[in-house]
């Protein structure tokens, strides 16, 4: 019977009641009030003087965010964007960068693969001179490419087809500069590693066009000099007829294949007009007008809590070790531990 009620006695001392949570906390109400309100008014003067700074000087600046947005069609990439990268010589890298070149590589891993490539970051860097503007002193080329990494991002949404460059700086201005830099980087390395083929055959057409329609020009005004030296170079009669028989000859072929030039030129229009191109720019970045971070009233409230949870942990640790002085056996044990 005596041991029951010892047991009973004793899981009623164990036993925490909501009553006295509250009376710790009541307790210790002061403090808890001060030190949430100290966190309080010192976040809400931290964030009114990083915003009064200018961006150079303040400890919280606001940073700018502007995007650029291109439009990339994957439909036709697999196999042959595999067999273009691997004849780049990026085969690698790509794989190193998680870009799949065993047959199912995307033109979307290929465009956030080359916004990461070190030529794309070298050049930035070199262009808009970020080791000086950023003040790097100790490995400036890695420490240039890392710190680019950083606030240059690149993202791509499968469900439109929209992939995004974006670039975080204090300076609007100066972002923008960098992410239109950028997307022209992006669409002549495109351009370059000729995955757009209808665009290579456009380009193709137009220079051959322009060609053959210059040497149609050549052999007109060729023409047209034999046939005034007709009437003063009656001795050479046969041998300019010659001539200006093989020059009609000639201008005849050219004319031929500059009609066939011409009518694959305008197929091929129309056949672009009704196919998305691989890589299409839609719209260039701007000077945004709002920054992107950082968000004061958001750090204001987390700061107050954090100082509140704080306080109120800090509330049951003192009543704790208030508990523990006025314990004489608790006292007496940690002396012995002591000892």
């Amino acid at each position: 019977m005596d041991n029951e009620t010892i047991t009973d006695k004793s899981g009623q001392d164990d036993e925490i009641s909501l009553l006295d949570l509250f009376a710790v906390l009541w307790h210790r109400r002061w403090m808890i009030i001060i030190i949430t309100m100290v966190a309080a008014i010192g976040v809400a003067i931290y964030a009114i003087i990083s915003l009064k700074l200018p961006p150079e000087k303040s400890p919280l600046p606001n940073l700018y965010t502007p995007k650029a947005l291109m439009l990339i069609d994957n439909k036709s990439s697999s196999g042959g964007l595999s067999s273009m990268i691997s004849a780049s010589g990026m085969g690698g890298l790509a794989s190193l960068a998680g870009v799949n070149v065993s047959g199912s590589a995307s033109n979307s891993q290929l465009a956030t693969f080359l916004v990461g490539t070190n030529s794309l970051l070298d050049s930035v860097v070199d262009k808009f001179g970020l080791i000086e503007k950023y003040k790097i002193k100790k490995s400036p080329r890695a420490a240039s490419r890392k710190l680019l990494k950083n606030l240059l991002k690149a993202d791509f949404d499968t469900k439109s087809g929209v992939f995004t460059v974006s670039f975080t700086d204090i300076d609007p201005a100066f972002a923008r500069d960098v992410v239109n830099y950028c997307t022209d980087h992006l669409e002549k390395r495109f351009d370059e590693l000729g995955i757009d083929k209808n665009k290579i055959e456009k380009e193709n057409l137009e220079k051959n066009i322009a060609n053959t329609l210059r040497e149609i020009q050549l052999l007109e005004e060729e023409s047209r000099e034999l046939e005034r030296s007709v009437s003063y170079a009656a001795g050479r009669l046969p041998a300019i007829t010659m001539d200006i028989n093989r020059i009609a000859m000639e201008l005849t072929a050219q004319r031929q294949v500059y009609t066939q030039l011409k009518v694959q030129y305008e197929l091929l229009k129309v056949t672009m007009a009704s196919e998305r191109p691989v890589f299409q720019i839609l719209e260039m970045a701007e000077i945004p007008d709002q920054k992107s971070k950082p968000s004061r009233g958001m750090l204001c409230i987390i700061v107050v809590f954090a100082a509140a949870f704080f306080a109120v942990f800090l509330a049951f640790v003192l009543n704790a070790v208030s508990n523990i002085k006025n314990d004489p056996e608790a006292m007496a044990k940690l002396r012995r531990t002591n000892d």
